[in-house]
């Protein structure tokens, strides 16, 4: 089922403002005739998306003329028709652009010829129902169109095909003047509880109301002013519809009774060619689901008031969906999308917390051009970081459980696990329950295991003795089709491994710790079977889930596009428990630092949340980077572009808030103000040695060296630590097993373009 604008068989023109500024764009052309590129030969490209990554049946095309030729002279052909007449010149010299429709799924062949010169687009075009790159659809899947409520208190309604496909909605809304104010925007906003995947997504407003009437306006409609200076009213176009399976929702300000129908060539006249794209929250529960609601509703009063178009969609909340790639996925057809409907952006910002925060990362890093810049509160790298930091806790938990209260003391606990304080140990733990697919396991207070959405059907539902080949209710199940299936069990296969990690390496050599206690305690510690049972021997991480974790971007490596984007992190986080712990944020840091040989200036860490502020000055960041036009690096640019006021500090707590500048320590103790004001402690793995990055699945080993441990070994103790680490231990100052760079435009299948594997075919496609 393609969108309802894709199943006309007709072509459109489109006008060229900002045209040449989307970097995802890539063309397959092939030029004829005496001209070359230099010269200035006829080419063709998509525009609205990668010309082998086309979807829902149509794209926005670009044909370049030469200089010299008249655009009359110019003829293209798609399907067998000359579709010329749609195409029509634009603001940018000797272009062309149209929006070619009606594609069939498969190959195609887009041509464009001017007096002798030829060239010819190869287009790929995929269903609307997806999918495109990430591989074969997780099954079951809960269609939930009917409960998807729209702005005017409708719903979608049912599905109308088994691939949970719904009716295209426009609805418009309307800011009342006779509604009540919003609440100020602060400098500093309180930090918000994300922690619980149940947690009720943001609605709108109650000053919104339905338009129904659309050739006139209502009386009490608000104003807005733009930040180009347009001032319209308040009045917002909501399109809602299904792609990929999820539900997409897109929002602009445009006023239908004045305005056309928007569309690349007639955009709405209040919109300011930036694009924002917003995530949702948790991980918890997220699979097997279509998303009754959004995990951030498109409708952002300030962004909205500012012209910006805003999309989302269900599989981009990981509440419903904990697989930032299939996010990733997602989000290129929702932008190619917005592109086809209202034109091209000048940047597109990725924004979101929590679990919002670490979509827009991963999906920015492994999609070069499909994001800009990134701007997240509440950070995390990415959702295997909280669950590998939660298994490492929950066995030190067990561990601790199991023995007499007098063995460790609190003091020692934390020395061992890094955290706050025992609660925040006890909250990371509990982390680990999104690994685990046993059903009511009794365990650490506060464990949830196998949670699903209720939506979900206990008949389908894993269990180990009535239903062995169920759905397994696990953030690696979420992603199989990148981790891999255990042919056996048809459970995915896992990357955690915890060989040769000493745990409470640094409370052993600050003296905290005695060498019996660090011995017993690596003896006695264990690891994880595939669900999540707890085994007297150290989990073995599977190599090529590892692998292929890090080239998809699962394990974020700050080394795709991230390397050539501004990112704010507005640092909102805890200490105390909830699992939003400061590390995080610091890994996220250290891993920019790795990807640019040390550098992180193309990151900014403000410590708790600044709002209008950083608006304003993110929004200054990225106009000028984009709007630079000199033939320098992206990078170059970016940095150059860099605000004064976007430096590394915090916000005091005096009335107003008054920023600090300050390099933010990774550090508990006050060595600076803003440490004082906002300490940050550890995690197990960093304690055992481990880099702040996190980064690190699997390390590489090294034989067991007395002058690694600030206590003296006795001839005893040195049998004892080679019988706990026979293969060794450690060897933190090597990349990890595995470790290798994202592969930018992976895929997972169908699309044979950067394939890295496939759950058909996995020792021939696998890299």
């Amino acid at each position: 089922m393609r969108r309802k604008h894709a199943m006309t068989t007709t072509f459109a023109v489109v006008a060229v403002a900002g045209l040449g500024l989307l970097a995802l764009a890539r063309t397959v052309s092939v030029v004829a005739g005496q001209q070359n590129a230099a010269s200035g030969s006829l080419a063709i490209r998509a525009v609205s998306t990668d010309a082998t990554l086309v979807t829902g049946g149509d794209v926005l095309v670009q044909v370049s003329l030469p200089a010299d030729t008249a655009a009359s002279s110019a003829r293209v052909t798609a399907l067998g028709r000359d579709i010329t007449a749609a195409f029509h010149a634009g603001q940018a010299a000797h272009t062309l652009q149209g929006v070619v429709t009606g594609l069939p799924v498969g190959a195609s062949i887009v041509e464009a010829t001017a007096g002798p010169a030829h060239a010819s687009l190869a287009v790929t075009n995929y269903p609307i129902t997806g999918p495109v790159i990430s591989g074969p659809w997780q099954q079951p899947f809960v269609c939930q169109t009917n409960d998807f409520k729209l702005p005017d208190g409708t719903t979608l309604g049912n599905p109308i095909d088994e691939n949970c496909s719904a009716r295209t909605v426009v609805q418009y809304i309307y800011k009342s003047t006779s509604s009540p104010p919003p609440p100020p925007i602060l400098d500093v906003v309180p930090p918000v509880d994300t922690t619980a995947a149940t947690a009720a997504p943001r609605v709108p407003r109650p000053w919104w109301k339905p338009m129904t009437d659309l050739t006139q306006r209502p009386e009490d409609v608000a104003t807005t002013t733009t930040m180009d200076g347009v001032t319209v009213p308040f009045i917002v176009r909501v399109e809602t519809g299904t792609m990929n399976r999820g539900i997409y929702q897109n929002a602009i300000l445009h006023d239908p009774t004045v305005e056309a129908a928007p569309s690349p060539f007639a955009p709405p006249r209040a919109w300011n060619r930036r694009l924002l794209a917003v995530h949702g929250s948790g991980c918890p529960s997220g699979w097997y689901i279509q998303g009754a609601a959004l995990g951030v509703s498109v409708l952002d009063e300030v962004r909205l008031s500012k012209g910006y178009g805003v999309f989302n969609n269900t599989l981009n909340h990981p509440t419903n969906s904990c697989n930032a790639f299939l996010a990733g996925e997602t989000t290129m057809m929702g932008k190619e999308h917005f592109i086809e409907t209202f034109g091209v952006p000048l940047y597109t910002i990725s924004t979101g917390g929590s679990g919002g925060a670490y979509t827009s990362l991963q999906v920015a890093d492994a999609f070069p051009g499909l994001i800009d810049g990134v701007d997240i509160r509440a950070t995390f790298p990415d959702a295997l970081a909280i669950a590998s930091s939660g298994l490492d806790a929950h066995l030190l938990a067990h561990y601790f459980e199991g023995l007499a209260a007098s063995t460790f003391t609190e003091k020692q606990v934390m020395a061992i696990t890094g955290y706050q304080g025992m609660k925040a140990f006890l909250d990371a733990a509990n982390q680990s329950q999104r690994t685990d697919p046993v059903p009511n396991r009794q365990d650490i207070q506060g464990y949830l295991s196998a949670r699903f959405n209720a939506a979900v059907p206990e008949t389908v539902r894993y269990d180990a003795v009535r239903n062995p080949h169920g759905a397994r209710p696990t953030v690696f199940d979420a992603a199989r089709n990148i981790y891999g299936v255990n042919p056996a069990t048809g459970a995915a296969l896992r990357p955690f491994d915890n060989t040769g990690v000493q745990y409470g390496l640094a409370a052993l050599n600050s003296g905290v710790i005695s060498v019996a206690q660090f011995l017993e305690l690596n003896e006695g510690v264990g690891g994880f079977d595939q669900d999540a049972n707890y085994t007297t021997v150290r989990a073995v991480g599977d190599l090529g889930a590892i692998k292929r974790a890090y080239q998809a971007g699962l394990m974020l490596g700050a080394n795709g596009a991230l390397k050539s984007i501004p990112i704010l992190d507005n640092a909102t986080s805890t200490e105390t428990g909830g699992y939003h712990y400061g590390w995080f944020h610091f890994a996220l840091r250290e891993r920019v630092r790795q990807a640019n040989g040390g550098s992180s200036a193309n990151m900014v860490m403000w410590r708790s949340v600044a709002g209008d502020r950083a608006q304003q000055m993110f929004d200054a960041w990225m106009l000028a980077y984009k709007t630079d036009r000199s033939s320098d690096s992206q990078r170059t640019k970016m940095l150059r572009a860099k605000p004064a006021a976007a430096v590394d500090g915090c916000f005091d707590t005096s009335t107003p808030p008054q920023f600090i500048k300050d390099d933010l320590p990774f550090t508990s103790k006050p060595v600076s103000k803003c440490s004082e004001l906002y300490p940050v402690y550890s995690a197990p793995r960093i304690e055992a040695g481990g880099p702040l990055s996190a980064n690190i699945m699997k390390c590489q080993l090294k034989p067991i060296d007395a002058k690694d441990y600030t206590l003296p070994l006795s001839p005893s103790d040195r049998t004892r630590l080679t019988a706990i680490f026979p293969v060794g231990v450690c060897d933190w100052s090597k990349p990890g097993v595995g470790q290798t760079p994202v592969v930018t435009w992976a895929s997972v299948g169908p699309s044979p373009k950067n394939l890295i594997f496939s759950v058909a075919a996995p020792r021939s496609s696998s890299r």
